[in-house]
């Protein structure tokens, strides 16, 4: 059950919802909570994450984020990698199998980092990533939207690559994540990163519900 803007429809017994948003924002704490609720109504779920869902994507992580310093378009190509292999390898059978899957990040953060934060194009870099994942895409992206600065007080250790990469950088990425936001409003779900860990589950669950065939 998914659906796609640039390519044509995807359908599959299962469903793909994506968390994105800063560093910081909560995505881990959301898509650990929205998986224990679907949980419980009987579904297999699949947490996973991007970069570094599969091991060989833990490998170009450790490289993207952490190895030598890489051009930008190398890096957007690295995550191209990374999620190709994680949708051929992980993301597809598990949504052939009816799975529910949930993604801390997918296409639209590199989109939002590559295309807009390295200034390489959001239509280049999206159609890179719709072309290694054979147009999949969510049928549900939840935006936890949080201002920059405080979502880099929220974080602890070291900084990754783009963790360091500047004010500017995220401010970039930000606005281009709400940009997406606005432009797909059946797909995308905003909500405020700053309001209490619950009142976002609540929100995110009361979204996802009638996409799993739910009622009130």
């Amino acid at each position: 059950m998914t659906s796609t803007g640039p390519a044509a429809p995807v359908t599959t017994p299962g469903v793909l919802v994506s968390f994105e948003g800063g560093d910081g924002a909560g995505k881990s704490t959301q898509s650990r909570l929205l998986g224990a609720w679907v949980e419980g109504l009987g579904r297999e779920v699949v947490l996973t994450r991007e970069p570094g869902g599969t091991a060989l994507g833990q490998v170009l992580r450790d490289a993207v984020l952490h190895g030598d310093h890489v051009d930008a378009r190398t890096e957007a190509l690295l995550y191209a990698a990374d999620r190709a292999h994680h949708v051929a390898s992980l993301v597809r059978p598990a949504l052939d199998r009816g799975a529910v899957v949930i993604t801390d990040r997918y296409l639209d953060s590199s989109v939002a980092y590559q295309g807009s934060g390295r200034d390489l194009g959001a239509d280049e870099v999206e159609q890179l990533s719709v072309w290694a994942t054979r147009g999949l895409m969510p049928v549900l992206t939840v935006l936890l939207d949080l201002d920059p600065v405080l979502g880099r007080s929220r974080l602890t250790g070291d900084p990754d690559r783009l963790e360091r990469a500047g004010d500017d950088f995220h401010r970039r990425t930000r606005q281009a994540f709400l940009d997406r936001a606005a432009a797909d409003p059946g797909r995308w779900l905003v909500l405020d990163a700053t309001a209490p860990v619950e009142e976002i589950a609540a929100a995110t669950r009361a979204r996802l519900a009638p996409l799993l065939g739910l009622t009130a």
